[in-house]
């Protein structure tokens, strides 16, 4: 059999749709709304997936909600105003698309390096590095 045979032999047997999973996913926030407070308790979790340190990722997730917040010692975090989950999970979202994803390959394998007053994100899989 020639090459061209066994590749068309090849291809027939696949299957039609071949399924693709993500390997990096985030999960979604688990939480419950307490009084005028929400408290998240997978943030922890979800900050250990990305990567990141939880202080960075809670300073962007309550700047962009313009509400107070903290961290606390059971590893919960508590915002100072009622927020829905789904927020929540967009503005997690939205830290990973600008702090973890890389620009140029697309891959969550980024370590962010602080250089001054400048932080850049270092992708290990390409080598590209580009400000954050």
């Amino acid at each position: 059999m020639d090459y061209e045979t066994l590749l068309r032999e090849g291809k027939s047997k696949l299957p039609e749709v071949a399924s693709k999973k993500d390997r990096f996913v985030i999960p979604h926030i688990k939480g419950h709304i307490q009084g005028n407070r929400t408290v998240l308790s997978n943030f922890i979790q979800i900050a250990e997936i990305l990567r990141r340190e939880p202080e960075h990722l809670l300073k962007f997730i309550l700047k962009e909600l313009a509400t107070p917040g903290e961290i606390k010692k059971t590893g919960a975090v508590i915002v100072g105003s009622k927020v829905s989950a789904s927020r929540i999970n967009e503005k997690i979202q939205l830290y990973a698309d600008k702090y973890v994803i890389c620009k140029e390959c697309g891959r969550p394998d980024t370590k962010l390096l602080r250089e001054g007053d400048v932080i850049y994100i270092r992708c290990m899989a390409c080598g590209s590095k580009k400000t954050a």
